[in-house]
């Protein structure tokens, strides 16, 4: 079986994939200016008209997260591992960054804001819940930007699940339900635009089971390549075809109906998706083929394993800015301030790496409790094995990291 214009090759596959672990820091950066700029450069610190209205599009690099873990969960994906085992990776990837960023999320968002804790509503951001309930307060409780973790919580809930189904599916299956779940975000981001209210229709839109093609697309892109297929493709293309998306997107909202202008933002989700699939799955092609280039360098890797706490801390440090100075005036020298941040919360970012993230994952792995390490071999028995170590060649599975 082929696929039209692309070609099946069988290669070696490394484990290592540092372009990935790369891209997301560009995603968490971009995220980044999206809160700096403001929504619609009326809050943040400080709009560039040199990036702004454009800046504001990083904020669906969330698709690009979701679609990474989808493809990394099951390039890494192992059939005869417990689920028990993933489910308490899970747990010690995420929740030691997150619990501590939330101290500082609530003191930014809370005590320093001067607004009431709704103490539901921030138990729901701590357990990474709060996007299945439309009550939570305020919409975003707790560390705003930890909304995407909760999206995520439902991937790694039905990941051993979704991943022994798609292993078994043709690729081709495999494409034409990812498709389809593509045309569905389309459908129920028009559907709730046009049917409910504003506040109910971004709940919806930020509802986890929303999200569940992107994951799907990652899953079969990795599937894909892990099968032997290759699509010629230099990552310059979709990267390319992104920032050019990105202007045609802002330029259509001026110069389109009011109705087609509408239909830009309906499709933002699923086409951002699929770029960013095309992005992955360029690079991943090139580290398949032994190439390497700016995102195997060594500092853009490490810039990669700090993206979650640099996005876990960012918006904090943001909104604490502007308590203590203001906005910025709206000129192109607010780039240096945003530089300026930039490199803050990247030396915070790196410290609560260093001091929780990765010690606190590597001793929670140590921890593994012993039940959920016994593998069983072709023979039927059952051997212990040793708790299992991250290590150094095989890929962090990441988490979402925008808002």
């Amino acid at each position: 079986m082929s696929l039209p214009g692309i070609r099946a090759v069988v290669t070696p596959l490394p484990k290592r994939l540092d372009s990935l672990t790369s891209l997301r820091f560009f995603a968490a950066f971009a995220v980044f200016t999206t809160h700096f700029t403001g929504s619609g450069g009326k809050t943040g610190l400080g709009r560039a008209p040199l990036i702004f209205p454009y800046a504001q599009f990083g904020g669906n690099g969330v698709s690009l997260f979701f679609v990474l873990s989808g493809f990394l969960m099951i390039w890494v994906f192992k059939p005869n591992e417990h689920p028990g085992a993933f489910y308490w990776r899970r747990v010690g990837r995420i929740w030691p960054a997150h619990l501590v960023a939330l101290l500082l999320g609530t003191y930014a968002y809370y005590t320093a804001a001067h607004l009431a804790i709704s103490w539901p509503s921030l138990i729901s951001s701590a357990f990474l819940v709060q996007t299945w309930s439309p009550n939570v307060t305020p919409a975003l409780p707790g560390n705003e930007v930890t909304w995407t973790l909760s999206v995520e919580l439902l991937f790694y809930a039905l990941f051993p699940l979704l991943a022994r189904i798609a292993v078994r599916l043709r690729t081709r299956w495999l494409g034409s339900v990812t498709a389809g779940g593509l045309v569905g975000m389309w459908a129920v981001d028009w559907f709730a635009t046009t049917h409910y209210s504003p506040a109910h229709a971004a709940w919806v839109m930020r509802h986890p089971v929303v999200y569940l093609p992107e994951f799907l697309l990652g899953m079969t892109v990795a599937l894909a390549v892990k099968r032997g297929w290759r699509l010629p493709l230099h990552p310059s293309v979709p990267v390319v075809l992104l920032a050019a998306y990105v202007y045609c997107y802002y330029e259509g909202q001026v110069l389109l109906p009011a109705g087609a202008a509408a239909q830009l933002d309906y499709l933002v989700r699923p086409v951002v998706a699929v770029l960013a699939a095309l992005i992955i799955l360029a690079f991943v092609q090139r580290e398949v083929r032994g190439l390497r280039g700016v995102l195997n360098a060594k500092l853009m890797v490490q810039l990669g394993l700090w993206s979650y706490c640099f996005y876990l801390l960012h918006h904090s440090i943001s909104r604490l800015a502007i308590y203590q100075w203001g906005r910025m005036p709206d000129n192109n020298g607010t780039l240096f301030a945003l530089i300026g941040m930039a490199m803050v919360v990247i030396v915070l970012a790196w410290a609560l790496y260093s001091a929780v993230e990765e010690p606190a994952e590597k001793w929670w792995r140590r921890h593994t409790p012993q039940r959920w390490l016994r593998q069983g071999p072709p023979g039927g028995r059952t051997v212990a094995l040793p708790p299992p170590r991250r290590s150094e060649t095989e890929p962090r599975e990441p988490v979402a990291n925008t808002s």
